[in-house]
């Protein structure tokens, strides 16, 4: 019996050895997502859907064009396929941070063009 209790406490300090390692590795916004998910699956379907958003917000922004819907469709399909591979590398490279900063960028730069068009606009619209 001391003895089974002796390897309990083993095992246990091995596994928290093990995962207070693995989450040092992480990059950040996973590592906070898995620290204050309930289990580790929903933490995983988070992760993959934070991806997917973001990759899809960066397709959407920097190089989608007017397709028809079945076109769009497809590619969209092809994106959740190809975010289960940056799911992978989420863990412990920052590509969600990559991905938040990228569509941040995007976002400035389609504004600013926005707002040189409508500019444009009015200076066509005096003459």
């Amino acid at each position: 019996m001391l003895l089974n209790l002796a390897l309990n406490f083993i095992q246990a300090s091995v596994s928290t050895d093990e995962t207070t390692r693995v989450y040092n590795r992480m990059s950040g916004i996973t590592r906070y997502i898995y620290e204050n998910m309930p289990n580790y699956d929903a933490a995983g379907y988070v992760v993959f859907i934070l991806v997917f958003i973001l990759s899809a917000i960066v397709f959407k922004l920097g190089f989608a064009r007017e397709l028809p819907l079945l076109k769009n469709i497809i590619i969209y399909i092809f994106l959740f396929v190809g975010c289960i591979m940056l799911t992978f590398f989420a863990f412990f490279l920052p590509m969600i941070e990559g991905l938040m900063v990228a569509a941040l960028i995007l976002v400035v730069y389609k504004s600013r063009m926005w707002r040189e068009k409508r500019e444009e606009a009015k200076v066509a619209a005096k003459s």
